[in-house]
């Protein structure tokens, strides 16, 4: 039995060349010198993770680096050895490590998005389980035929309850249409609402897939600002008095996208009185309601009986996890979800209306509202750990708005930055960071949205110390 090399390795956390490449370019060198000769075993990736006291995935992408360059060879059941045949040349080779300048995205080790859900804590277990269920039916063969536009009946219901129960909506289920997550919901949206040379306002930094479907339906965007407390009204009043063919507003009073701050309580009420006043639509997305840490969430604009026009938009796709794309659009409009319903069916018939029957049956024996609770749990903990990071690397280079909920914080740095160079520096440590130009307009961002939801500990850590070392 081959007895694997004993790791000596020093890393330096305070160099520019990320941990992974270090231990790469340490294991080449050690072959170069004969400590490591042909045929010689390495240490599986987790033994080698905890001799030097690092993340498994960082000596993963470690060993990536040495299979691609082939320095070492992986052999099925076995493990990894040093190659018979040796690069020709280590200059040669290195050519292909210098390109390492830009890392590809699948070597991005941390990334540092604008909020995903943790997949990990995905009740997939209870969904399989409820997707056999549903095909061990006496009435199975009926699941599988031909179905309604606006989604499944009971599932719309469900929906049309949780709504009315928990934000304090006034909706039935015929004022709903699922779709395939939020963004579908946004495009039907537009294309059913806007026409060409209409205006709508959007909140400018803002969600851009979102400004991407207006514009597919021939809209012209006119921004305006964020502060402290949201959109600011008066920026939506010039709007109004120069323009008189706005037709909506898109807004995420909740948790703004993506400063996280809230709409305050004046600006929402001063908000509908010019919607009624005007006749715009407000379509409001309120895309991580589920998650806040607080008492209670506060209640959408949609929720408000007296304003007049709306378009809520909400997706079940954080709830449980991306890949599941299950969204919805909701509205006091009936002829407009009608019109919605009718495109959907135009471009895709139906929805999956044996995903909407499964996740149903998670929310009737209780299992979403368990799993919602326990998700919420997990990411206040995840959250007050990256408050406690920032404070510990970040303090005096960069501000920051501690959200009551949701997946992300938004990092004002003090000093002005250029994103695209932090962004190069960062993606060379394998650290991914949103691109300088995701959530702003004309005008440049000051800011970062930092997703920790689907992030560890120890790669918060190490990615908040790499972004405190570049500020």
């Amino acid at each position: 039995m081959l007895r694997p090399w004993k790791v000596d390795i020093r890393l330096d956390y305070n160099a520019d060349k990320a941990i992974y490449l270090q231990i790469a370019d340490a294991i080449i060198s050690a072959i170069q010198i004969g400590r490591l000769k042909s045929g010689d075993a390495l240490p599986g990736s987790r033994n080698m993770a905890e001799m030097l006291h690092v993340n498994r995935n960082t000596v993963v992408e470690a060993l990536n680096v040495l299979l691609n360059e082939e320095w070492i060879v992986s052999k099925e059941r076995k493990g990894a050895f040093v190659a018979d045949v040796l690069p020709i040349s280590h200059r040669n080779k290195r050519s292909l490590s210098e390109q390492r300048n830009i890392v590809p995205p699948t070597l991005c080790r941390i990334s540092f998005d604008d909020g995903y859900p943790d997949t990990k804590i995905a009740p997939v277990t209870e969904l399989a389980r409820a997707y056999k269920q549903i095909f061990n039916r006496n009435a199975r063969w009926q699941i599988l035929g031909y179905g309604n536009e606006l989604g499944d009946a009971a599932f719309r219901n469900a929906i049309g309850q949780m709504l009315n129960q928990q934000r304090g909506m006034h909706i039935n289920s015929e004022s709903i249409c699922i779709t395939r997550g939020s963004q579908m919901a946004m495009y039907l949206t537009a294309q059913c609402l806007i026409s060409k040379g209409d205006c709508i306002v959007i909140e400018n930094p803002g969600y851009k897939p979102a400004w991407k479907a207006f514009e597919a339906a021939g809209a012209r965007l006119l921004p305006v600002r964020v502060d402290s407390e949201g959109l600011v009204i008066e920026d939506v009043i010039r709007h109004l008095r120069s323009s008189r063919r706005i037709k909506a507003i898109y807004t995420t009073p909740h948790h703004q996208y993506p400063t996280t701050v809230t709409l305050s309580l004046q600006r929402r009420l001063a908000l509908i009185r010019l919607s009624n006043e005007y006749g715009f639509t407000v379509i409001e997305d309120d895309y991580d309601n589920e998650f806040h840490f607080g008492y209670r969430p506060v209640l959408p604009l949609s929720s408000f009986p007296e304003l007049q026009h709306f378009v809520y938009i909400g997706t079940m796709s954080k709830v449980v996890a991306p890949a599941l794309r299950i969204g919805y659009v909701a509205g006091n409009d009936t002829s407009l979800i009608e019109k919605i319903g009718a495109l959907r069916k135009i471009i895709d018939v139906q929805g999956d209306s044996i995903m909407e029957q499964a996740v149903l049956q998670l929310i009737a024996d209780g299992t979403i509202k368990k799993h919602v609770k326990k998700a919420t749990l997990h990411y206040k903990a995840r959250r007050d750990l990256t408050q406690s990071l920032l404070d510990r690397y970040l303090k005096g280079k960069a501000d920051y708005h501690l959200p009551d909920g949701g997946l992300a914080i938004w990092l004002q740095p003090v000093a002005k930055v250029d994103w695209q160079a932090l962004a190069q520096k960062l993606l060379r440590k394998g650290i991914k960071m949103l691109p300088p130009d995701f959530y702003h307009g004309e005008s440049e961002t000051t800011g970062m949205r930092l997703g920790y939801g689907a992030l560890g500990e120890e790669e918060l850590e190490e990615g908040i110390k790499a972004l405190a070392k570049l500020l």
